[in-house]
């Protein structure tokens, strides 16, 4: 039988957002992975978990979550966590990763699988779906994410502020992922855009931290890293207008 690899996305923080599918898979799991900073301290994803599964089955494998300037380090990180990984894959028929949000979007799992189909020849990838952080913005902040056949763009602002104007210039929804430490650019380019009164932004959603606030409210300090923003385009044709 070939081994197992399942990320499964426990959603933004929320452990009531987990999926009952999402839950099963945990539980099935023979060992539940969760990645944590060098740092050590718990993160979102085994916090979530933890609610689901017994603390015997959580294994932490250090990742480099939020290193982007210092390659090496990054790569050598994932290269450890993929040979831990891989030695679980040895000894245990199934490992399920736990990834915020979805193992599809912007999540540390896509490196992990591309790492483990090197090291574990004949290993089958999976992935279990999650909610995302802007899913949940939306249903907490009562933002409409899309109508008729406006798009949906979704940018990390980690690649700078030039691409979310870009985005912000387009006719539909734009969707900002990890925009905390440069918030102020991000209330510039709103305001620039004429998308500052309707747009929202939250963090820690799910959590007792949880912070939901209009973007007019940005005074430029800096906001947690993993902050989220929905800037909706102007509606101006009432219901059905989009259509």
């Amino acid at each position: 039988m070939s081994s197992r690899l399942i990320g499964v996305g426990v959603g933004p923080g929320d452990p009531e957002l987990v999926t009952v599918k999402g839950v099963n898979a945990l539980r099935a799991a023979d060992v539940v992975v969760v990645p944590v900073m060098d740092s050590g301290e718990r993160g979102r994803a085994e916090a979530t978990v933890a609610h689901y599964v017994s603390a015997e089955k959580i294994v932490r494998v250090v990742f480099a979550l939020n290193e982007r300037s210092d390659r090496a380090r990054r790569e050598a990180a994932w290269d450890a966590a993929g040979a831990r990984v891989a030695e679980l894959l040895g000894r245990h028929g199934s490992v399920a990763f736990a990834t915020i949000g979805d193992p599809n979007v912007y999540s540390t799992f896509t490196y992990l699988a591309q790492t483990i189909a090197e090291l574990v020849p004949g290993v089958v990838v999976e992935t279990v779906p999650g909610i995302t952080a802007m899913q949940d913005l939306a249903a907490r902040s009562g933002a409409v994410l899309t109508e008729g056949t406006e798009p949906l763009t979704l940018v990390p602002v980690t690649a700078g502020a030039a691409v979310l104007e870009e985005a912000l210039a387009g006719p539909g929804t734009v969707v900002a992922y990890k925009f905390g430490r440069q918030a102020a650019e991000v209330a510039g380019a709103l305001a620039r855009a004429g998308r500052l009164g309707d747009a929202v932004w939250g963090s820690a959603l799910g959590l007792p931290e949880e912070s939901v606030r209009p973007a007019a409210e940005l005074d430029g300090s800096p906001l947690p890293y993993l902050s989220t923003l929905i800037a909706p385009p102007r509606r101006d044709g009432g219901r059905g207008g989009k259509l």
